[in-house]
């Protein structure tokens, strides 16, 4: 039991060793780190304990003293492998209680072990469990001081590993390999009563152990370093930077990477992972640029890419043109609009010229003066051009018309008088023709600018002069009646076909065609009776008196024939009583 406790203290010092190592570590690094390697070797020292084992009831005994186990693995994957174990346990005189008189090596208990069988690990960062299936030869002694013998055997355990951050974790502790082992030897005859040596050996025990790994190459190599880049905007015009853009993948943290750009266009300026491209004076044309990032000599350690961009030439700008309105009598001012665009925003300068006209210009927009000029179709051309030379050029059309006719006015028959209904008074404008007369009066008011010629007709048997008195009668009523100014009004005299008054209305600017008309001297017409008849007033008889005798109707008195001789010229419109 003392052994034992010893060994206890040894396994939780190495387990305390290992967490205190990998501590740190954890704290700073990452699993993805460790290494998952290809060959381990592993060396320790352990501890051997048959389980009630024996010869003959002679028990094999425990060694702790000296005694190593090694071990080399090797893995054809993260997981699975084969292992090769050696073990070596020497005691000390533990078999001088059965055998007082026992001398050298076969006092001493001692177990030589090769074996070996598939191995199974779980890399889990830091930590890395495991179990082995070992088989093979065990060389051993009795505990009845029989001598050395090879037998065979089997060992089937588990342990962990705890990685420790020294040189790039390429060492772990191993702080418990714990196996049973099952074996079997034979030493010959069964023992003698005198106790010659002889018999048959079967060991059950537990073995542990615990020390110091060795890892070395690794079954999953690093990625290669990969880099890929590209260009933004990947086409430009000259003088437009180029941004270029890497990332690059699997790169060993703890090593610092190297770039180096190239182009074969423009003027490289790189800073690490990112470069830009001066593209001014290039000429147009597809370029590229070469990036290249390296951790070490080794090929895996580097990596290239391309990041292709073009430069292209410089195009000219874009014209629309139009003109309002685009059909306009001469003389008519036109508005000209241009809308210019430069792809790369360059300034731009405009100009127009004509076919006719002249044009008067301000920037975009412009304007064409048509001022005398005939009938037809202009043909404007807007020009515009950027400060590189580059133009664009749009037209458009205007088509002139001539002036409108002037619009002459036209005279309008209105309506006609008749003077055959009164026999007595054939010059006298009765009630009928107030009406028409009233009429005319309202159109008159309606177009204050017109004139109105009055043509008076008289019968062939009557005197001329009837047709001038017909014409002063109606004017008279016009003027005195409805209140129009006797110079909007012109008399005239017609033919001799019948008892009759023309009337015709002559808009501003319009000509009468009085070619059958003529214009007479109003003094010399002597006028008859009244000119129009006046409407009788009602009178207002006061309530008569019952006596009183209904008064006789009134009689009207012909009137008396005009004389023969002529009477005293009347003023005008104002006919003789």
């Amino acid at each position: 039991m003392p052994r034992l406790t010893h060994l206890t203290r040894l396994v939780l010092a190495l387990i305390s060793l290992g967490t205190a190592a990998f501590c740190p570590a954890q704290a700073t690094k990452g699993r993805t780190e460790h290494v998952d390697s290809r060959v381990d070797i592993y060396g320790g020292y352990g501890y051997f304990h048959p389980l009630n084992s024996g010869v003959n009831g002679y028990q094999y005994q425990s060694v702790f003293n000296p005694n190593a186990t090694a071990s080399v693995s090797v893995y054809f994957n993260r997981y699975f492998g084969v292992q090769m174990e050696g073990g070596y346990f020497s005691g000390t005189t533990e078999h001088t209680a059965y055998i007082p008189s026992c001398t050298g090596e076969t006092c001493s208990q001692l177990i030589y072990t090769a074996e070996g069988g598939p191995v199974f690990r779980l890399p889990l960062g830091p930590f890395v469990p495991f179990v082995h299936l070992l088989g093979g030869g065990e060389r051993t002694n009795g505990p009845a001081a029989q001598s050395l013998m090879w037998g065979w055997g089997v060992t089937g355990g588990a342990g962990v590993d705890l990685s420790l951050p020294l040189f790039h974790h390429r060492f772990s502790i191993r702080p418990i390999q714990a196996d049973f082992q099952y074996s079997q030897v034979v030493y010959g005859p069964l023992l003698l009563p005198a106790g010659t040596q002889g018999g048959f050996g079967e060991i059950d025990n537990l073995k542990l152990s615990g020390g110091i790994v060795a890892h070395f190459g690794d079954v999953q190599p690093p990625y290669p370093v990969m880099l890929g880049c590209g260009a933004q905007p990947p086409s430009v015009f000259p003088g437009d930077p180029v941004k270029i853009e890497s990332n690059a993948l699997h790169l060993n943290p703890k090593k610092t990477p190297v770039y180096t750009w190239t182009s074969n266009g423009g003027k490289v300026m790189a800073s690490g992972p990112e470069a830009t491209i001066d593209t001014t004076g290039t000429a147009p044309g597809e370029y590229a640029v070469i990036g290249h990032v390296q951790q070490g000599s080794r090929a895996r350690q580097q990596a290239s890419c391309a990041a292709p961009f073009t430069v292209k030439a410089f195009e000219p700008p874009t014209l629309t043109c139009s003109v309002n309105p685009s059909t306009a009598i001469s003389g008519t001012d036109i508005e000209i609009s241009t809308v210019g665009s430069s792809p790369q925003n360059r300034p731009l300068t405009y100009s127009y010229t004509a076919t006719a006209g002249v044009i008067a210009s301000s920037g975009p927009t412009a304007k064409l003066v048509t001022a005398g000029l005939s009938p037809g179709t202009i043909t404007v051309t807007c020009n515009v051009v950027d400060d590189l030379g580059k133009t664009a050029t749009a037209t458009t059309d205007v088509i002139i018309t001539a002036p409108p006719a002037p619009v002459i006015p036209q005279t309008q028959p209105l309506c006609s008088l008749s003077f055959t209904r009164d026999l007595r008074r054939p010059e006298r404008v009765d009630n009928e023709a107030k009406g028409c007369l009233d009429d005319i009066a309202l159109t008159l008011n309606q177009q204050a600018d017109a004139r109105l010629i009055i043509v008076g007709n008289s019968a062939p048997n009557e005197k001329p002069s009837a047709a001038a008195e017909r014409t002063l009668n109606a004017r008279q009523y016009l003027t005195q009646e409805k209140g129009i100014d006797p110079s909007r009004i012109e008399l005239r005299t017609g033919e001799p076909t019948g008892k009759t008054i023309t009337n015709t209305l002559v808009p501003a600017g319009a000509i009468f065609n009085g070619s059958n008309a003529q214009t007479f001297d109003e003094k010399s017409i002597v006028r008859h009776g009244q000119a129009y008849g006046t409407p009788r007033r009602k009178k207002v008889l006061s309530k008569p008196h019952p006596q009183a005798a209904t008064p006789a109707p009134a009689v009207t008195t012909p009137a008396a024939p005009a004389p023969t001789t002529p009477a005293p010229t009347a003023p005008p419109d104002k006919p003789s009583m």
